[in-house]
């Protein structure tokens, strides 16, 4: 037998240093060639770290949320053979900090330090036999919902990587027995608390919100735009077309008034690097969309939406969403946004204050469509409403043309014929 040390790779880009998000492996564990090992955090994307071997992990080189040079011992592996290194060298692998697994899954997974309220679970079928203290792997979604339904998690068999508890497993556990919750326990006081450590995506969203409010001198514009007639063309055209080029959501047109309007806004579709004192404006329109996915928030880019079509846009904005969702998109895809679309759908509120996407200089927020009585050439009707929301660098915009562009964007979808007569 031998050991095949892996190192944490140069993911590129100059990087020096990255941060270890996850393990997905503990000590122990059997692991075959391209099973993912570990997830790395970079300044902009998650990393799969596969392993290119058969063989038993041996020692973990990191823990979440640890900042680890390009080059050190990620992991090492017992293989069959001679390993990757010399015999020599094996104090070196002795010497690799190890991770105790319990705390690597407290880490990933936001163990809390003290237990819930007692609830009350009865089950009829077969349940895992785990010490009382031992709290298995679940994403906090998972903890609550076992929580609402009085399961204790320690008895349900999870199915996932490493045993990981599913909903899909609370509803076998539910269906094997049953559960009941106390009226008692559902008013029991709790003093339970819980700490969850801001590592990996979550860390660098606050790294980048936290320097985008203070570097850049924020200021908000709101405006109210009837949306109804871009609601019914929407509408018409998936009624018409849906079924052969897929349905139109409401983003792709605002994508598209964005690319018109800011053909006579060329200020707004730029990056400002303040350090260097240098403006870029950009011919290209590469719209960022904003979206939540499970680690948090992710931005994905349209590249150049200025020369695709509706559906193409609608199609590239669906593509986007789901690989960010998945953990899927890479690098290159989360990167290289000069404007940033953020919509919070049915959720969105009257008004929102979006932060900056650094080093972009304009943010657009949209806000939830309502329906509400308007007065139209003297008359009183029912019109869909909706507010855009939008933040600009006042270091780069000024406020005139901010509310002049944003202008233009009201006009472009409150008569949608604009949006494509060249």
């Amino acid at each position: 037998m031998g050991t095949h040390v892996i190192k944490m790779p140069d993911i590129g880009e100059g990087i020096a240093e990255v941060e270890l998000s996850v393990w997905h492996v503990k000590v122990g564990d059997l692991v075959v060639e391209d099973q993912v090992l570990a997830d790395v955090m970079t300044d902009k994307a998650m990393v799969d770290i596969p392993s290119p071997v058969h063989g038993k992990v041996i020692s973990l080189g990191g823990v979440p949320g640890e900042v680890m040079a390009v080059g050190s011992v990620l992991i090492s592996i017992e293989v069959e053979g001679a390993g990757n290194i010399k015999e020599s060298a094996q104090p070196v692998v002795a010497a690799v900090k190890e991770a105790p697994a319990p705390k690597v899954e407290a880490a990933v997974e936001n163990k809390p330090v003290a237990t819930a309220a007692p609830r009350v679970a009865v089950c009829q079928g077969p349940i895992v036999a785990r010490e009382a203290d031992e709290r298995p792997l679940a994403s906090p979604a998972v903890r609550k919902h076992a929580l609402d339904l009085g399961i204790q998690l320690r008895l349900v068999r999870g199915t996932g990587p490493a045993g990981r508890v599913l909903h899909e497993d609370l509803d076998a556990y539910l269906a094997q027995g049953q559960s009941t919750v106390s009226t008692a326990a559902a008013y029991a006081q709790r003093n339970d608390e819980e700490q969850i450590p801001v590592i990996g995506m979550r860390r660098k969203i606050a790294q980048r919100m936290q320097d985008a409010t203070q570097r850049a001198a924020h200021f908000s514009y709101v405006e109210e735009i009837d949306v109804t007639a871009v609601e019914e063309l929407r509408a018409h055209l998936n009624e018409k077309h849906g079924a052969s080029r897929g349905k139109l959501t409401l983003l792709p047109f605002l994508v598209r008034a964005l690319v018109v309007a800011l053909r006579d806004f060329p200020q707004i579709n730029a990056r400002y690097d303040d350090e260097a004192q240098v403006i870029t404006r950009l011919g290209a329109v590469h719209v960022g969309i904003a979206t939540q996915a499970g680690g948090g928030l992710m931005v994905p880019v349209v590249r150049h939406a200025e020369a695709r079509s509706l559906w193409d846009n609608a199609a590239e904005i669906s593509r986007l969403a789901t690989a960010a969702r998945n953990g899927k998109a890479s690098r290159d895809e989360l990167s290289g946004s000069s404007i940033t679309l953020t919509s919070l759908g049915a959720l969105g509120g009257i008004v929102s204050t979006p932060v900056l996407n650094l080093p972009e200089v304009a943010i657009v927020g949209v806000n939830k469509i309502v329906e509400r009585p308007m007065v139209v050439k003297g008359q009183i009707v029912i019109r869909k409403m909706m507010n855009l929301s939008s933040s600009f660098d006042h270091r780069v915009v000024d406020g005139m043309d901010a509310a002049q562009f944003i202008q233009a964007v009201r006009g472009l979808l409150e008569q949608p014929a604009t949006l494509f007569v060249e």
